[in-house]
Protein backbone atom coordinates (compact mmCIF):
# COMPACT_ATOMS: atom_id res chain seq x y z
CA UNK A 1 0.00 0.00 0.00
CA UNK A 2 1.46 3.33 -1.08
CA UNK A 3 0.40 6.75 0.15
CA UNK A 4 -3.18 7.25 -1.00
CA UNK A 5 -3.17 4.17 -3.23
CA UNK A 6 -3.88 0.50 -2.49
CA UNK A 7 -2.22 -1.58 -5.20
CA UNK A 8 -3.57 -5.11 -5.61
CA UNK A 9 -1.40 -7.66 -7.43
CA UNK A 10 -1.14 -11.41 -7.94
CA UNK A 11 -3.71 -14.11 -8.64
CA UNK A 12 -7.11 -13.35 -7.18
CA UNK A 13 -8.82 -16.57 -8.05
CA UNK A 14 -9.97 -19.40 -5.77
CA UNK A 15 -6.59 -21.15 -5.75
CA UNK A 16 -4.72 -17.91 -5.18
CA UNK A 17 -6.96 -16.94 -2.28
CA UNK A 18 -6.41 -20.30 -0.57
CA UNK A 19 -2.63 -19.89 -0.83
CA UNK A 20 -2.78 -16.20 0.12
CA UNK A 21 -1.89 -14.47 3.35
CA UNK A 22 -4.00 -15.54 6.38
CA UNK A 23 -4.62 -11.91 7.37
CA UNK A 24 -5.75 -10.86 3.90
CA UNK A 25 -9.32 -10.00 4.90
CA UNK A 26 -8.18 -7.89 7.86
CA UNK A 27 -5.76 -5.94 5.69
CA UNK A 28 -8.43 -5.32 3.08
CA UNK A 29 -10.98 -4.14 5.63
CA UNK A 30 -8.46 -1.82 7.29
CA UNK A 31 -7.60 -0.31 3.93
CA UNK A 32 -11.26 0.07 2.98
CA UNK A 33 -11.85 2.23 6.09
CA UNK A 34 -9.94 5.03 4.38
CA UNK A 35 -12.55 6.76 2.19
CA UNK A 36 -10.05 8.72 0.06
CA UNK A 37 -7.98 5.66 -0.81
CA UNK A 38 -7.53 4.83 -4.49
CA UNK A 39 -7.65 1.13 -5.46
CA UNK A 40 -5.44 -0.03 -8.33
CA UNK A 41 -6.34 -3.54 -9.62
CA UNK A 42 -4.49 -3.32 -12.92
CA UNK A 43 -1.68 -5.49 -11.58
CA UNK A 44 -3.98 -8.47 -10.91
CA UNK A 45 -3.08 -11.39 -13.17
CA UNK A 46 -6.18 -13.58 -12.57
CA UNK A 47 -9.52 -12.44 -11.19
CA UNK A 48 -12.58 -14.68 -10.89
CA UNK A 49 -15.89 -14.33 -9.05
CA UNK A 50 -14.33 -15.57 -5.77
CA UNK A 51 -11.65 -12.88 -5.77
CA UNK A 52 -14.15 -10.23 -6.80
CA UNK A 53 -16.43 -11.34 -3.95
CA UNK A 54 -13.65 -10.93 -1.36
CA UNK A 55 -12.91 -7.41 -2.59
CA UNK A 56 -16.61 -6.57 -2.83
CA UNK A 57 -17.14 -7.55 0.80
CA UNK A 58 -14.15 -5.50 1.90
CA UNK A 59 -15.58 -2.48 0.05
CA UNK A 60 -18.83 -2.74 1.98
CA UNK A 61 -20.76 -4.19 -0.97
CA UNK A 62 -20.40 -1.02 -3.02
CA UNK A 63 -17.63 0.12 -5.38
CA UNK A 64 -15.14 2.63 -4.02
CA UNK A 65 -15.13 6.16 -5.38
CA UNK A 66 -11.70 5.79 -6.95
CA UNK A 67 -10.81 2.42 -8.49
CA UNK A 68 -8.63 1.56 -11.48
CA UNK A 69 -9.68 -1.57 -13.42
CA UNK A 70 -8.85 -3.20 -16.68
CA UNK A 71 -11.87 -3.59 -19.02
CA UNK A 72 -11.97 -7.39 -18.65
CA UNK A 73 -12.12 -7.05 -14.84
CA UNK A 74 -15.29 -4.99 -14.81
CA UNK A 75 -17.52 -7.99 -15.59
CA UNK A 76 -16.42 -9.77 -12.40
CA UNK A 77 -17.71 -6.89 -10.26
CA UNK A 78 -20.73 -6.13 -12.41
CA UNK A 79 -22.38 -9.35 -11.21
CA UNK A 80 -22.17 -8.35 -7.55
CA UNK A 81 -23.07 -4.76 -8.27
CA UNK A 82 -26.19 -5.71 -10.20
CA UNK A 83 -27.54 -8.51 -8.01
CA UNK A 84 -25.88 -7.95 -4.71
CA UNK A 85 -25.37 -10.68 -2.15
CA UNK A 86 -28.60 -12.55 -1.35
CA UNK A 87 -29.52 -12.57 2.29
CA UNK A 88 -30.90 -15.49 4.23
CA UNK A 89 -34.32 -13.88 4.31
CA UNK A 90 -34.43 -13.85 0.50
CA UNK A 91 -34.40 -17.69 0.50
CA UNK A 92 -37.59 -17.93 2.52
CA UNK A 93 -40.52 -18.26 0.17
CA UNK A 94 -44.12 -17.93 1.21
CA UNK A 95 -46.01 -21.25 1.26
CA UNK A 96 -47.80 -22.10 -1.98
CA UNK A 97 -51.56 -22.59 -1.51
CA UNK A 98 -52.77 -26.17 -1.83
CA UNK A 99 -55.14 -25.25 -4.66
CA UNK A 100 -52.30 -23.83 -6.69
CA UNK A 101 -50.22 -26.96 -6.07
CA UNK A 102 -53.05 -29.18 -7.26
CA UNK A 103 -53.57 -27.05 -10.36
CA UNK A 104 -49.84 -27.13 -11.13
CA UNK A 105 -49.76 -30.92 -10.71
CA UNK A 106 -52.75 -31.34 -13.02
CA UNK A 107 -51.19 -29.01 -15.58
CA UNK A 108 -47.95 -31.01 -15.46
CA UNK A 109 -49.86 -34.27 -15.88
CA UNK A 110 -51.72 -32.83 -18.86
CA UNK A 111 -48.45 -31.75 -20.41
CA UNK A 112 -47.01 -35.25 -20.05
CA UNK A 113 -50.13 -36.81 -21.57
CA UNK A 114 -50.05 -34.47 -24.55
CA UNK A 115 -46.34 -35.16 -25.11
CA UNK A 116 -46.87 -38.95 -25.01
CA UNK A 117 -49.83 -38.64 -27.39
CA UNK A 118 -47.65 -36.57 -29.72
CA UNK A 119 -45.00 -39.30 -29.65
CA UNK A 120 -47.66 -41.93 -30.36
CA UNK A 121 -49.03 -39.88 -33.27
CA UNK A 122 -45.54 -39.41 -34.70
CA UNK A 123 -44.97 -43.16 -34.35
CA UNK A 124 -48.12 -43.86 -36.39
CA UNK A 125 -46.93 -41.43 -39.07
CA UNK A 126 -43.53 -43.14 -39.17
CA UNK A 127 -45.18 -46.55 -39.56
CA UNK A 128 -47.25 -45.19 -42.44
CA UNK A 129 -44.07 -43.84 -44.03
CA UNK A 130 -42.30 -47.18 -43.64
CA UNK A 131 -45.28 -48.97 -45.18
CA UNK A 132 -44.77 -46.88 -48.32
CA UNK A 133 -40.96 -47.01 -48.18
CA UNK A 134 -39.88 -50.42 -46.80
CA UNK A 135 -36.26 -49.65 -47.56
CA UNK A 136 -36.19 -47.08 -44.77
CA UNK A 137 -37.03 -49.63 -42.03
CA UNK A 138 -34.21 -49.50 -39.43
CA UNK A 139 -33.74 -53.25 -39.21
CA UNK A 140 -30.32 -53.02 -37.57
CA UNK A 141 -31.52 -50.71 -34.78
CA UNK A 142 -34.61 -52.87 -34.16
CA UNK A 143 -32.54 -56.07 -34.05
CA UNK A 144 -29.98 -54.56 -31.67
CA UNK A 145 -32.70 -53.27 -29.35
CA UNK A 146 -34.48 -56.65 -29.31
CA UNK A 147 -31.22 -58.30 -28.31
CA UNK A 148 -30.57 -55.66 -25.63
CA UNK A 149 -34.07 -55.64 -24.12
CA UNK A 150 -34.98 -59.29 -24.67
CA UNK A 151 -31.96 -61.52 -25.02
CA UNK A 152 -29.97 -59.97 -22.19
CA UNK A 153 -32.99 -60.02 -19.88
CA UNK A 154 -33.51 -63.78 -20.05
CA UNK A 155 -31.38 -64.46 -16.98
CA UNK A 156 -33.00 -62.05 -14.55
CA UNK A 157 -36.54 -62.87 -15.71
CA UNK A 158 -35.84 -66.60 -15.36
CA UNK A 159 -34.49 -66.17 -11.83
CA UNK A 160 -37.38 -63.98 -10.66
CA UNK A 161 -39.98 -66.14 -12.41
CA UNK A 162 -38.65 -69.37 -10.90
CA UNK A 163 -38.61 -67.90 -7.39
CA UNK A 164 -42.12 -66.46 -7.76
CA UNK A 165 -43.39 -69.84 -8.95
CA UNK A 166 -41.84 -71.55 -5.94
CA UNK A 167 -43.27 -68.99 -3.50
CA UNK A 168 -46.81 -69.07 -4.93
CA UNK A 169 -46.81 -72.86 -5.05
CA UNK A 170 -45.51 -73.20 -1.51
CA UNK A 171 -47.99 -70.74 0.00
CA UNK A 172 -50.90 -72.24 -1.92
CA UNK A 173 -49.97 -75.76 -0.90
CA UNK A 174 -50.22 -74.81 2.77
CA UNK A 175 -53.85 -73.83 2.32
CA UNK A 176 -54.83 -76.59 -0.12
CA UNK A 177 -53.46 -79.32 2.17
CA UNK A 178 -55.82 -78.10 4.90
CA UNK A 179 -58.89 -78.72 2.70
CA UNK A 180 -57.54 -81.82 0.95
CA UNK A 181 -57.58 -80.09 -2.45
CA UNK A 182 -53.96 -80.57 -3.41
CA UNK A 183 -54.78 -81.25 -7.05
CA UNK A 184 -56.05 -77.68 -7.54
CA UNK A 185 -52.53 -76.35 -7.19
CA UNK A 186 -52.31 -76.67 -10.99
CA UNK A 187 -55.32 -74.39 -11.47
CA UNK A 188 -53.99 -71.77 -9.07
CA UNK A 189 -50.51 -71.69 -10.54
CA UNK A 190 -51.69 -71.77 -14.15
CA UNK A 191 -54.22 -68.95 -13.80
CA UNK A 192 -52.09 -66.70 -11.60
CA UNK A 193 -48.85 -67.03 -13.55
CA UNK A 194 -50.06 -67.19 -17.15
CA UNK A 195 -52.77 -64.55 -16.80
CA UNK A 196 -51.32 -62.08 -14.26
CA UNK A 197 -47.94 -62.67 -12.63
CA UNK A 198 -45.96 -63.61 -15.73
CA UNK A 199 -46.79 -60.51 -17.81
CA UNK A 200 -46.66 -58.20 -14.80
CA UNK A 201 -43.27 -59.43 -13.55
CA UNK A 202 -41.69 -59.32 -16.99
CA UNK A 203 -43.03 -55.81 -17.67
CA UNK A 204 -41.81 -54.45 -14.32
CA UNK A 205 -38.36 -55.96 -14.81
CA UNK A 206 -38.14 -54.57 -18.35
CA UNK A 207 -39.34 -51.15 -17.19
CA UNK A 208 -36.67 -51.03 -14.51
CA UNK A 209 -33.90 -52.50 -16.64
CA UNK A 210 -34.48 -51.56 -20.27
CA UNK A 211 -36.70 -48.50 -19.78
CA UNK A 212 -34.13 -46.75 -17.63
CA UNK A 213 -31.41 -47.67 -20.11
CA UNK A 214 -33.38 -46.13 -22.99
CA UNK A 215 -33.99 -42.92 -21.06
CA UNK A 216 -30.36 -42.62 -20.02
CA UNK A 217 -29.07 -43.23 -23.54
CA UNK A 218 -31.28 -40.55 -25.07
CA UNK A 219 -30.32 -38.23 -22.22
CA UNK A 220 -26.61 -38.78 -22.85
CA UNK A 221 -27.22 -38.01 -26.51
CA UNK A 222 -28.78 -34.74 -25.37
CA UNK A 223 -25.80 -33.95 -23.13
CA UNK A 224 -23.27 -34.74 -25.88
CA UNK A 225 -25.38 -32.79 -28.45
CA UNK A 226 -25.88 -35.85 -30.65
CA UNK A 227 -29.59 -35.06 -30.91
CA UNK A 228 -28.73 -31.60 -32.22
CA UNK A 229 -26.38 -33.20 -34.72
CA UNK A 230 -29.16 -35.50 -35.96
CA UNK A 231 -31.48 -32.51 -36.39
CA UNK A 232 -28.76 -30.57 -38.22
CA UNK A 233 -28.23 -33.46 -40.64
CA UNK A 234 -31.98 -33.80 -41.25
CA UNK A 235 -32.26 -37.28 -39.68
CA UNK A 236 -35.59 -38.01 -38.04
CA UNK A 237 -35.18 -38.62 -34.31
CA UNK A 238 -38.46 -40.51 -34.07
CA UNK A 239 -37.58 -42.79 -36.99
CA UNK A 240 -34.07 -43.61 -35.81
CA UNK A 241 -34.45 -43.49 -32.02
CA UNK A 242 -38.06 -43.92 -30.90
CA UNK A 243 -39.48 -46.29 -33.51
CA UNK A 244 -36.81 -49.03 -33.09
CA UNK A 245 -37.22 -49.00 -29.30
CA UNK A 246 -41.01 -49.18 -29.43
CA UNK A 247 -41.09 -51.95 -32.05
CA UNK A 248 -38.39 -53.90 -30.23
CA UNK A 249 -40.23 -53.85 -26.89
CA UNK A 250 -43.57 -54.72 -28.50
CA UNK A 251 -41.89 -57.78 -30.02
CA UNK A 252 -39.52 -58.74 -27.20
CA UNK A 253 -41.81 -58.39 -24.18
CA UNK A 254 -44.38 -61.04 -25.26
CA UNK A 255 -41.51 -63.43 -25.89
CA UNK A 256 -40.12 -62.65 -22.44
CA UNK A 257 -43.56 -63.31 -20.97
CA UNK A 258 -43.64 -66.78 -22.55
CA UNK A 259 -40.17 -67.47 -21.16
CA UNK A 260 -41.14 -66.18 -17.70
CA UNK A 261 -44.35 -68.26 -17.69
CA UNK A 262 -42.47 -71.44 -18.55
CA UNK A 263 -39.78 -70.93 -15.90
CA UNK A 264 -42.30 -69.85 -13.23
CA UNK A 265 -44.48 -72.91 -13.91
CA UNK A 266 -41.39 -75.09 -13.69
CA UNK A 267 -40.59 -73.58 -10.29
CA UNK A 268 -44.18 -74.12 -9.18
CA UNK A 269 -44.07 -77.74 -10.37
CA UNK A 270 -40.89 -78.36 -8.36
CA UNK A 271 -42.42 -76.91 -5.21
CA UNK A 272 -45.70 -78.82 -5.75
CA UNK A 273 -43.75 -82.06 -6.17
CA UNK A 274 -41.80 -81.48 -2.96
CA UNK A 275 -44.70 -80.23 -0.83
CA UNK A 276 -47.75 -82.09 -2.22
CA UNK A 277 -46.03 -85.03 -3.96
CA UNK A 278 -47.64 -84.15 -7.30
CA UNK A 279 -45.68 -85.68 -10.18
CA UNK A 280 -44.28 -83.55 -12.96
CA UNK A 281 -46.12 -85.55 -15.61
CA UNK A 282 -49.41 -85.12 -13.79
CA UNK A 283 -48.80 -81.39 -13.31
CA UNK A 284 -48.11 -80.56 -16.96
CA UNK A 285 -50.73 -83.00 -18.28
CA UNK A 286 -53.46 -81.30 -16.23
CA UNK A 287 -52.28 -77.74 -17.00
CA UNK A 288 -53.94 -77.32 -20.47
CA UNK A 289 -57.31 -78.47 -19.15
CA UNK A 290 -57.05 -76.27 -16.04
CA UNK A 291 -56.13 -73.05 -17.86
CA UNK A 292 -58.08 -72.09 -21.01
CA UNK A 293 -55.98 -70.83 -23.91
CA UNK A 294 -57.71 -67.44 -23.72
CA UNK A 295 -55.65 -66.65 -20.62
CA UNK A 296 -52.46 -67.17 -22.59
CA UNK A 297 -53.73 -64.82 -25.30
CA UNK A 298 -54.64 -62.19 -22.68
CA UNK A 299 -51.15 -62.42 -21.21
CA UNK A 300 -49.51 -61.90 -24.60
CA UNK A 301 -51.83 -59.01 -25.42
CA UNK A 302 -51.03 -57.30 -22.14
CA UNK A 303 -47.32 -57.81 -22.74
CA UNK A 304 -47.50 -56.06 -26.13
CA UNK A 305 -49.36 -53.09 -24.62
CA UNK A 306 -46.90 -52.98 -21.72
CA UNK A 307 -43.98 -52.88 -24.15
CA UNK A 308 -45.57 -50.07 -26.17
CA UNK A 309 -46.11 -47.78 -23.19
CA UNK A 310 -42.84 -48.60 -21.42
CA UNK A 311 -40.92 -47.62 -24.56
CA UNK A 312 -43.00 -44.47 -25.09
CA UNK A 313 -42.52 -43.35 -21.49
CA UNK A 314 -38.78 -44.06 -21.63
CA UNK A 315 -38.37 -42.05 -24.84
CA UNK A 316 -40.59 -39.25 -23.54
CA UNK A 317 -38.51 -38.69 -20.42
CA UNK A 318 -35.29 -39.17 -22.37
CA UNK A 319 -36.21 -36.29 -24.70
CA UNK A 320 -37.05 -34.12 -21.67
CA UNK A 321 -33.53 -34.37 -20.25
CA UNK A 322 -31.60 -31.13 -20.18
CA UNK A 323 -27.83 -31.02 -20.87
CA UNK A 324 -26.76 -31.50 -17.24
CA UNK A 325 -26.16 -34.52 -15.00
CA UNK A 326 -28.83 -33.60 -12.44
CA UNK A 327 -31.58 -33.66 -15.05
CA UNK A 328 -30.25 -36.97 -16.37
CA UNK A 329 -30.62 -38.67 -12.99
CA UNK A 330 -34.01 -37.12 -12.18
CA UNK A 331 -35.65 -37.94 -15.50
CA UNK A 332 -34.30 -41.50 -15.50
CA UNK A 333 -35.80 -42.03 -12.05
CA UNK A 334 -39.10 -40.49 -13.18
CA UNK A 335 -39.12 -42.77 -16.22
CA UNK A 336 -38.82 -45.94 -14.12
CA UNK A 337 -41.41 -44.84 -11.55
CA UNK A 338 -43.97 -43.74 -14.14
CA UNK A 339 -43.43 -46.86 -16.27
CA UNK A 340 -43.99 -49.26 -13.36
CA UNK A 341 -47.04 -47.30 -12.19
CA UNK A 342 -48.49 -47.29 -15.70
CA UNK A 343 -47.88 -51.04 -16.07
CA UNK A 344 -49.87 -51.74 -12.90
CA UNK A 345 -52.64 -49.36 -14.03
CA UNK A 346 -52.90 -51.03 -17.45
CA UNK A 347 -52.96 -54.45 -15.79
CA UNK A 348 -55.90 -53.31 -13.65
CA UNK A 349 -57.73 -52.07 -16.77
CA UNK A 350 -57.19 -55.43 -18.48
CA UNK A 351 -58.44 -57.25 -15.40
CA UNK A 352 -61.67 -55.24 -15.49
CA UNK A 353 -62.22 -55.47 -19.25
CA UNK A 354 -61.55 -59.23 -19.50
CA UNK A 355 -62.90 -60.34 -16.13
CA UNK A 356 -65.29 -62.82 -17.79
CA UNK A 357 -62.89 -64.14 -20.44
CA UNK A 358 -60.98 -67.37 -19.83
CA UNK A 359 -62.71 -68.08 -16.51
CA UNK A 360 -64.50 -71.38 -16.06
Amino acid sequence: MESGTATVRGNWNLRGLIAGAPDLRERLHSAARQPDLEWDLRGVNLLDSAGAFVLWQAWGERPPERVLLRPEQESAFRRWQAGGIPSMRDGQRPPVPMRRRIMAALAGLGGHLLAVLALLGQLILDLAHLARHPGDIPWREISATIHETGGRALGITALVGFLIGVVVSYLSSLQLRTFGAQVYIVNILGMSIIRELGPLLAAILVAGRSGSSMTARIGVMRVTQELDALAAMGISQSLRLILPKVVALVVALPLLVVWTDVVALAGGAVSAHLELEIGYHQFFQKLPAAVPVANFAIGLGKAAVFGLFVALIACHYGLRIEPNTESLGNETTNSVVVSITLVILIDAVFAILFRGVGIR
